[in-house]
């Protein structure tokens, strides 16, 4: 079935920037609140002697205020707990109600984590961020045009506005797993967008007395159920990792999701209606427009 996805382009655009505003909103209202690795914290590697699950674990810590702690279970009866600073006299009575209800077999580890290893992985993410973005725009001008460059990474900034914006709506932390997720997210949008935008530019050889916005029309067309079903298949094992994947996979599955749908969506409704408008405006273009 044929949509007229570029003849409603100002819906798609007032749609994105509702949720665009909601995110901004997220971010400055309920703000983005830093991990254990960013803001520093206390660091407690466990293995207890009793079967115990990450619930029982939690439960002890819930006595002490610490319930948002992150909890990883490893091999056998071995927990890695990261919270907020807790106290010399907190941890002996966190240890002793430890020893009381599941017995400890071995502490491996108690050290206070500082936040400096967070701040690296930020200037590394931050690095990576820039670094990508100035690839993008000089591949995609190389080999496409810089106004097809510059239209795919304005569908990038689209997609990690929303995803920080939800993420932080929803009140998780960031760790080092959603900066990882967030990166991914370039991968995953620039793909789609390439798609279309590689579809749009051999359609370009056969435009004739067509309006080049048509034309953009029928190219989205031809590829939008690839990008859709490329998204799907992509989005189902992440879906799966949310729902199932224990709490320390739930920020990298959660930005994902997040990333996946925003960026589907951008490729489709955001990056290629913003490239008609732009190439319609050259003059070889307007008569047809007119």
């Amino acid at each position: 079935m044929k949509l007229n996805i570029i003849g409603r382009t100002k819906v798609w655009f007032v749609l994105s920037g509702i949720v665009i505003l909601i995110s901004l909103a997220a971010v400055l209202i309920i703000g983005i609140k830093p991990g254990i690795d960013f803001k520093g914290g206390t660091l407690l590697d466990i293995e207890f002697e009793k079967t115990t699950t990450v619930s029982d674990v939690r439960d002890v810590l819930r006595e002490y205020d610490l319930a948002d702690s992150v909890i990883q279970h490893s091999e056998g009866n071995e927990f890695l707990v990261r919270s907020k600073k807790i106290e010399q006299k907190t941890q002996d009575a966190i240890l002793e109600n430890f020893k009381k209800n599941f017995g400890i077999k071995e502490i491996r580890d108690i050290q206070d984590v500082g936040p400096g290893w967070g701040a690296q992985v930020t200037r590394g993410a931050v690095l990576a961020l820039v670094a990508s973005l100035i690839t993008i725009l000089i591949y995609i001008s190389l080999r496409f045009e810089y106004k097809m460059a510059f239209s795919a990474v304005a569908a990038l900034f689209h997609d990690i506005i929303i995803a920080i914006g939800l993420y932080a709506l929803f009140g998780r932390e960031i760790t080092p797993n959603m900066i990882a997720g967030l990166l991914t997210i370039f991968g995953y949008s620039l793909y789609d967008t390439i798609v279309v935008f590689h579809r749009i530019r051999e359609n370009t050889r056969y435009l004739g007395k067509k309006r080049y916005s048509d034309m953009v029309n029928d190219s989205v067309n031809q590829v939008k159920m690839r990008s859709i079903n490329t998204s799907l298949t992509s989005l189902l094992p992440v879906i799966c990792l949310l729902v199932f994947g224990g709490e320390t996979l739930k920020d990298f599955a959660l930005i994902l999701t997040i990333g996946l749908t925003a960026g589907t969506y951008s490729s489709i409704f955001v990056a290629s209606p913003l490239l008609a408008l732009w190439k319609e405006r050259e003059p070889r273009y307007r008569p047809k427009k007119a």
